[in-house]
């Protein structure tokens, strides 16, 4: 009743008062004036055509075009960076082949029409301004992600090896603008600042494209990873200051008339590091939590990243130099840090870099490169950046005595490039320093370099082999059972740590536990490593503390995580791995049925295994995809927990349904020797008493503990009896005949552990 009398108040309310609106707007059009009416007939009669005028003049307004450059820019930039990730490079490569993509160089000079209607000449202030804004944030980021603490410890070796990294490139870049200038050079630019820029330009190292590769290498909390993030933090800092010198002399014209440039930039320093900081530091430090962080304080730390750069851009050495100021002098607590990056982060890298990138690839004109002796120059500027910057840190770290090894690794990672070459190329474009050729080889450059770097690494790896202490430092001598635990979330790697707990022998030195947790390295920077770590292994060192017992933790930034727990497995001298399984949100829905069958086309994996025949196409397993990988690659014995609600191990249930399953007896084994455990082993086939082996293992089990070891002679598998246990362990054969029999058995069952031997 109540639901008709609103359908009736509904109905007659709107139907009243649209009556009424009719009737004012008839009345209106007797005021129009005549010359007006029958104006309105003729548009009537071509309101087609009117239409498809206003959605044409919608279609080029200024602001559709920059949605539709950003939308476009967006999805190249992913496509592209999943590619190159696919292929081991890093994703800024592929973000700046995306700009080159949609530039001139190939779009621009295939479907020209298409290139003039996404990116007309008049919308590009638009998006250099806005390219603009995500380089300020991106280089307040860099600038809150370098840890000054660091930079303290290791200042010594770090400014040996950073400036000898720079002075190297830079006197191979002067030289090299002597054979440059008379046919580069702009009109009007002088030899000084024109050499000075191509120095700066080749002693470039990109600090956030190092770092992450460090993380991705799995270097981030090794010594030498150590080393080369402070050596690079170390290059960035000097070189951001040698650049707004460079700026300020170019801008003036002359050294002489620029000191007064340098003057009211060193005055800006002062001010930044001894006036803002103190106060910056005691406002972190009283708001350093999450809640704190409110829109007042907020907005305050962004009003003084936005006069910091003004500041900069005033004097004449770059807006982006006061965002890299203001990262620096931002509060170091690292709480603070943190949350402020979170904030900052997604908005600036997914957002507003790519349209930098794609900026950038619409001013490259490779197609200028037209003649063999421009690339002739090419090559002399790739060869100069990479011997000046290679050569220049390797030989300084070798100096600073670390190992041929460490030093090579050093030099590969220090000629990275990337993204901070890309930001003085504009800034050299956009003051006039350089011309479109020089500019179009310079982006060149920076990809080579950039790409080689991965590869470098991989033919330093295979040529210099770490050492085995080096690579399993946790891990003193070979275990006699060492178990590998790889977890994804710490609720279930606390569960899964207890029942490891009950496999090894306490307080026995041949015997380890190793925790390993891989996180996408997407979402990790310098600064929230170490605290995400913590969080991360906070409950599984709170379950071991309870349980008194010692274990290993292995913390790694990941781009591949099934790929990174085999090769962990496989090359880390582990007796068993153990993994854990969760059933998917998804899991029983038509969108999950959609997902499962997305993944199973792009798995690179499957589709290379299609190819060569070892696999069918389409997935047909017990397991996701990624767990069947996993169980087929790794070559040591593999557990999969599949866990509900384990709250505690009492009661063991172990079915040995053939004579494949003998092996589980050793599990009973290392279960009652661990504690107060009950095994209940069930035999339907009678394999326990028929085989001598099996029975005499079964036996010395009963022996040892009466009292914990039954044997279940039932030949089901009854509700109430599997109701009663806490785990059941079974081979992974038997769990495959099982569940493609739909036993209603597994519906009743407890925890699961599933091991393939």
């Amino acid at each position: 009743m109540k639901n008709l009398r609103n359908v009736l108040f509904y109905t007659i309310t709107i139907g009243a008062f649209s009556a009424l609106l009719y009737f004012f707007i008839y009345q209106g059009t007797f005021l129009e004036k005549p010359d007006l009416h029958a104006k309105n007939q003729v548009n009537n009669a071509s309101s087609w055509d009117q239409f498809m005028d206003t959605f044409g003049h919608n279609l080029t307004h200024p602001l559709a075009i920059l949605l539709l450059q950003i939308i476009t820019i967006i999805i190249a930039a992913r496509i592209f960076g999943w590619i190159c990730k696919s292929i081991g490079q890093p994703t800024v490569i592929g973000e700046i082949a995306a700009g080159i993509f949609l530039g001139p160089s190939l779009l621009g000079m295939f479907y020209p029409g298409v290139s003039a209607f996404l990116f007309p000449a008049t919308s590009l202030s638009n998006l250099q301004f806005l390219s603009q804004v995500g380089l300020i944030l991106f280089m307040f980021i860099i600038g809150m992600e370098l840890d000054l603490k660091v930079l303290k410890t290791k200042a010594q070796e770090a400014v040996v090896i950073s400036h000898a990294s720079i002075i190297l490139p830079f006197a191979l870049g002067v030289g090299l603008a002597l054979y440059m200038y008379q046919d580069f050079a702009p009109e009007g630019i002088n030899f000084l600042s024109f050499s000075l820029f191509i120095g700066i330009a080749l002693s470039i190292t990109a600090f956030p494209v190092l770092a992450r590769i460090v993380q991705e290498r799995g270097l981030s909390r090794t010594k030498l990873g150590t080393m080369v993030i402070t050596c690079a933090a170390t290059d960035d800092i000097t070189a951001w200051c040698i650049l707004a010198a460079v700026i300020a002399i170019v801008k003036a014209g002359s050294f002489v008339s620029s000191i007064y440039t340098i003057i009211l930039a060193a005055a800006y320093v002062f001010v930044m590091l001894k006036v803002l900081k103190p106060l910056l530091k005691r406002i972190g430090d009283h708001y350093s939590y999450r809640e704190g962080l409110t829109k007042p304080v907020v907005a305050l730390f962004f009003l003084i990243l936005l006069l910091s750069s003004f500041c900069t851009e005033v004097i004449g050495i770059h807006a982006l130099f006061g965002a890299f100021m203001a990262g620096v002098i931002m509060p170091a607590n690292q709480s603070f840090r943190n949350i402020f990056i979170e904030k900052v982060e997604d908005v600036s890298m997914v957002l507003l870099l790519p349209l930098f990138f794609v900026f950038t690839g619409l001013r490259t004109q490779i197609g200028l490169l037209n003649e063999g002796y421009l690339w002739q120059v090419t090559g002399l500027i790739i060869l100069a950046a990479v011997f000046g910057k290679f050569v220049g840190s390797a030989v300084a770290a070798r100096f600073v005595k670390q190992s041929w090894r460490d030093s090579l690794v050093i030099g590969s990672l220090m000629n990275t490039r990337g993204l901070m070459e890309l930001v003085v190329l504009n800034i050299g474009y956009d003051i006039g320093v350089l011309s479109a050729e020089i500019f179009a080889m310079m982006v060149i450059m920076a990809l080579v370099t950039t790409c080689m770097t991965g590869p470098a690494l991989d033919l330093i790896d295979r040529f210099f082999p770490k050492k085995k202490w080096e690579a399993f430092q946790g891990l003193s001598e070979t275990s006699r059972f060492s178990l590998l635990i790889a977890f994804a979330s710490p609720q279930g790697g606390r569960k899964m740590l207890r029942l490891a707990n009950n496999l090894i022998q306490k307080y026995s030195d041949r015997q380890h536990i190793t925790a390993l947790h891989l996180s996408p390295s997407s979402y990790l920077n310098q600064v929230n490593t170490e605290e995400y770590q913590y969080e991360t292994f906070r409950p599984i060192t709170e379950e071991a503390q309870q349980l008194d017992l010692e274990f290993n933790s292995l913390f790694k930034p990941s781009q591949n995580i099934e790929q990174d727990i085999i090769n962990s497995a496989n090359n880390g001298e582990y007796d068993m791995l153990l993994i854990g399984i969760g059933k998917s949100v998804f899991e029983g829905t038509f969108l999950g049925k959609i997902l499962g069958f997305t993944s199973r086309i792009i798995s690179r994996e499957r589709l290379f295994d299609t190819i060569t025949g070892k696999e069918k196409l389409f997935h047909a397993d017990v397991f996701d995809e990624r767990t069947t990988h996993i169980i087929k690659s790794v070559k040591v014995p593999v557990g999969i927990l599949i866990e509900k609600n384990l709250s505690k191990m009492e009661e063991i249930f172990i079915p040995i349904f053939s004579p494949q399953d003998e092996f589980l007896l050793q599990f009973a084994q290392k279960l009652v020797a661990s504690g107060n455990l009950n095994v209940s082993i069930m035999d339907p086939s009678d394999m326990v008493l028929q085989d001598a082996d099996t029975h005499d293992t079964f036996s010395a089990l009963q022996e040892f503990a009466p009292e914990k070891v039954a044997i279940h002679m039932e030949k089901a598998l009854e509700k109430e009896f599997l109701q009663e246990k806490d785990l059941m362990i079974i081979s992974l054969d038997s769990w495959k005949k099982a569940v493609e029999s739909h036993s209603i058995w597994l519906s009743y069952s407890p925890s699961v552990l599933i091991v393939r031997n």
